[in-house]
Order: C-alpha cells, then sequence, then structure tokens
C-alpha cells in the first residue's frame, strides 16, 4: 500500500481515480488544485503525487517544481495527467523530474500499470539510496583514522598493557571513565590490535536514540514494522558482524533494551523489529559509559545479569588531572595535527602557557584541551602560542580561590550582570562537556527546561550536540 495524492480539477475525473487506486489497495487522499496539493505535501509525506498539468491557478508542472525546490517530505514521485496537445510539456517535466505522465483519455488498466510502476521506481530509489548511506556509514566507521592515543603516564602504560591483552581475546570489554577521556579512541585501539581488525568497527550512541529507535538502530527492523519503516534495514548487530559494536553511554539504555541485549549476547542470534526470522550474529562487545553503573544496579536501574556480561574485563580511563604528565605530549600532539590541518604551522606553546595548561583541572579532559588547543591555534598571530589565548582564567580557574573554582573579579572591574553572565556561561559550558553535548542530558544538570537551555545556546552562541 502507498501514500497516492490525486490532484485534479474535473470532479468526475478525480473520482474516476481515487476509486481505482483504492481498489488497488492505496492510501488516497485528492484535492481540486496545485495550491491546495502543495500545502498537503508539506504537511504530510506521500509516496506518489498524480497531477493534471492543466488547472486553475498553479498548473501541474508548478506543482512539480514546487514540490522539487521545497524539498518536501517523503520527496513523492510525480506522475503527470496531460491532453494529446501537450505532450510536449509532458516531456519537458520528465526532464524536471516527473517519473512518467499519461494522456487523456486512458485506459484504467493503462493506469494502474502506470502507478505501480511509478512506485516501483519509487521502491528502488530508495532502496539505492538506503544501500548508498549503509555504504558511506561503514566506510567512515572503519576507515576514519581518529589518531594515536597519546600518553606517557603510568596509567597510560597500563592501559596500553591492557589493550593489547585484552585484544587477543573475544571477552566483553567495559571501559569507564569520565566524558572527554578518550575512551572511543581505547576501544578502536582494542579492535585494531585484535583478530577482527579487517572486520567492522561500528559505533552506536546508546544516549542519543528515543527506546524505539533505539531497538530500530541495534536490531534493524522489518519493512512495515511501524509508520515510517518504508523497507527492511539491518541493525547495528548486523552490520557489525564478524567485527566490533562500541556501545557508547552504555547507562542510557532502558531497561526493556537491556532484556534484549542480553538475550543477543547469550545466544549470539537477533530479531529485527517486526520481524520472526533468527539471525547469528559474531560480534565482539566494548562498552562505555562516564557513570558508575554498579549505583545503577543496586537501585534497580541496570539488570545485574547484563552487567555482568558487559563487565568482564574492565578497562577504567583515569581523568586528566590524574595524569598531568600527560598535557605536554598531548599538547604538542594537537598543535602538529590541527596545525597541519589549518595550514598553519604552531612551534610549540610559551613556558608562561605552559605553566597556565599544567594548573588547570581540566574538567572537559582531553576533549576540552583540544578544543583550546585549536581555539589558540585559530587567534594566535605569532609562531608560539601564548597564556593570552587561553580562556582558562575567564572560564574557571580552578584551586586559586573564590567560588566553585571561579576567579571572582574585584568590584569595580566588570558590572554585576557581567559577572554572573559569566557564570552563568561557564556552567553551561561545563554541563555540555559532561553531557557529551546531549541537551536534555545538559539540561537536567543545570537544572532548567530544555527549552530555557536552547535560550541560553542562542544567548551566548554555544553549540550543543543531540537533542536527547
Amino acid at each position: 500500500m502507498a501514500r497516492v495524492l490525486v490532484v485534479e480539477d474535473n470532479p468526475t475525473v478525480r473520482d474516476g481515480l481515487e476509486q481505482i487506486l483504492r481498489r488497488a489497495g492505496h492510501d488516497v487522499s485528492v484535492v481540486s488544485d496545485g495550491d491546495a496539493a502543495l500545502g498537503r505535501c508539506v504537511e504530510e509525506p506521500f509516496d506518489l503525487v498524480i497531477t493534471d498539468f492543466k488547472m486553475d491557478g498553479m498548473n501541474g508542472l508548478q506543482l512539480l517544481e514546487s514540490i522539487r525546490k521545497q524539498n518536501v517530505p517523503g520527496d513523492p514521485e510525480v506522475m503527470l495527467i496531460t491532453a494529446y496537445g501537450t505532450i510536449d510539456i509532458a516531456v519537458e517535466a520528465m526532464k524536471l523530474g516527473a517519473v512518467d505522465f499519461i494522456t487523456k483519455p486512458f485506459d484504467p488498466n493503462e493506469f494502474k500499470v502506470k502507478v505501480e510502476k511509478a512506485l516501483n521506481t519509487r521502491d528502488l530509489k530508495r532502496e539505492r539510496d538506503a544501500f548508498k548511506a549503509q555504504a558511506e556509514y561503514l566506510r567512515e566507521e572503519v576507515e576514519h583514522h581518529f589518531g594515536e592515543i597519546v600518553g606517557r603516564s603510568e596509567a597510560m602504560r597500563g592501559i596500553y598493557e591492557s589493550i593489547r591483552k585484552v585484544a587477543e581475546a573475544t571477552s566483553s570489554v567495559y571501559v569507564y571513565g569520565e566524558s572527554g577521556t578518550g575512551k572511543e579512541l581505547i576501544a578502536r585501539a582494542i579492535h585494531r590490535e585484535s583478530a577482527r581488525r579487517d572486520g567492522p568497527f561500528v559505533k552506536v550512541n546508546c544516549s542519543a536514540l528515543a527506546e524505539g529507535l533505539l531497538e530500530s538502530e541495534l536490531f534493524g527492523h522489518e519493512k512495515g514494522a511501524f509508520t515510517g519503516a518504508i523497507r527492511e534495514r539491518k541493525g547495528r548487530f548486523e552490520l557489525a558482524h564478524e567485527g566490533t559494536l562500541f556501545l557508547d553511554e552504555i547507562s542510557d539504555i532502558p531497561l526493556s533494551t537491556q532484556v534484549k541485549l542480553l538475550r543477543v549476547l547469550q545466544e549470539k542470534e537477533i530479531e529485527r523489529v517486526g520481524g520472526e526470522r533468527t539471525i547469528s550474529v559474531d560480534v565482539r562487545i566494548i562498552s562505555a559509559t562516564n557513570r558508575d553503573l554498579a549505583p545503577m544496579v543496586e537501585k534497580g536501574e541496570f539488570r545485574e545479569d547484563l552487567f555482568y556480561r558487559l563487565h568482564i574485563i574492565p578497562i577504567e580511563v583515569p581523568p586528566l588531572r590524574e595524569r598531568k604528565e600527560d598535557i605536554l605530549p598531548l599538547v604538542t600532539h594537537f598543535i602538529t595535527a590541527i596545525g597541519a590541518e589549518m595550514a598553519k604551522p604552531i612551534e610549540g606553546v610559551t613556558d608562561d602557557a605552559m605553566e597556565l595548561l599544567m594548573r588547570y583541572d581540566w574538567p572537559g579532559n582531553i576533549r576540552e584541551l583540544e578544543n583550546m588547543i585549536e581555539r589558540a591555534i585559530v587567534l594566535c598571530e605569532d609562531n608560539r602560542l601564548d597564556a593570552s589565548l587561553f580562556p582558562i582564567n575567564e572560564r574557571r580557574a580552578p584551586r586559586t580561590g573564590g567560588m566553585g573554582g571561579l576567579t571572582i573579579p574585584p568590584a569595580g572591574a566588570i558590572t554585576l550582570d557581567d559577572a554572573l553572565e559569566r557564570i552563568e556561561r561557564t556552567m553551561i559550558e561545563d554541563a555540555l562537556e559532561k553531557s557529551g553535548g546531549v541537551k536534555t542530558r545538559t539540561a537536567e544538570l543545570l537544572g532548567i527546561k530544555t527549552s530555557a537551555l536552547y535560550y541560553k545556546l542562542e544567548k551566548y552562541g554555544l553549540t550543543g550536540g543531540q537533542a536527547s
């Protein structure tokens, strides 16, 4: 069944086309002019629009052009109904993207054949687009290079040794640490060192998807499984077959999905949403979170049996403030990489700048350091980065006194409103970093409504990541 919109100003012809299409099992809507048709297309998705060419107001060709220009929902195919004398116009319409045309008067059987051909063309285009998107996704996930893990501290040397040992096994790995510590890099390193290195590395951010979407993302779905499931779709487990599946922010998986995930880990089989066929999968699981799962297990927020399935080989990534000897090699690495990308060679940082970076506690960890180095390189007008390029004193100067690690300016230095805005901006930036850019979680950390957060993000020119 397809959703079809009929646009015809002749009521007799319009009713006849509606009856033919309904008998064929399609969901049919009808309107009498081009303006009304465009309004319906903007409001709801259709698979096919069948429109007469000659109508008062907007004609069929103009409707086709408007549908293509406005990129309406569903991107429907358009079939034109023409009189004999307007065939040249119909040919022009096909050049503009119409799928087909039919001339008046026409036989009902001919019309049904044309409609099915148009819908088949639509399905083929969707399958082609889905295949291209899937291939591009796998290419990016498998081939994209995120750089080597950088660090020379004792803690990092221990992690390197863990990676080498873990890579030889097939057991599930659980990586935990604060946001921005490089958990995904560790997961990728384990995959590259393992026997599965030639297979795909597939990532799922469990906090970025609602419950229903997460299940479809993990397990896939069959065509017609739910509204909008216009084709069969493989899930991340199938895409990761004979490779590694990285489940980031595993703590955010709903309990109902945890049950299904546990079953997959136990039986190494999945069923797509809306499907009955069992599909075997050979996947190694690496999970990560910035939350402690043990208290969640005690509260019943995370299944104990799933926790032990995932927690076979734990790797803890310490925050940057606990391994400050890694700051210098990280700074050097980011200056080299980002400077090369911007074609802006930077020799290094001044002693004052390095001292400032070493004093800072980096609540956003490596991600915050990288962002700050990039900003400094953009603003730098010399060949070395000096302390003035790092807004640490403006944002947070830990362990220097003041409220919550913030430097409190003396009275008269700035206005009270400016000081309050500075504190508000700093807290929002910190919450964004801790939530990984997820706006709903950012709002929860700040104790405000999501709508209020959107206003403040716009006010301060900040950008968030995922909406939820």
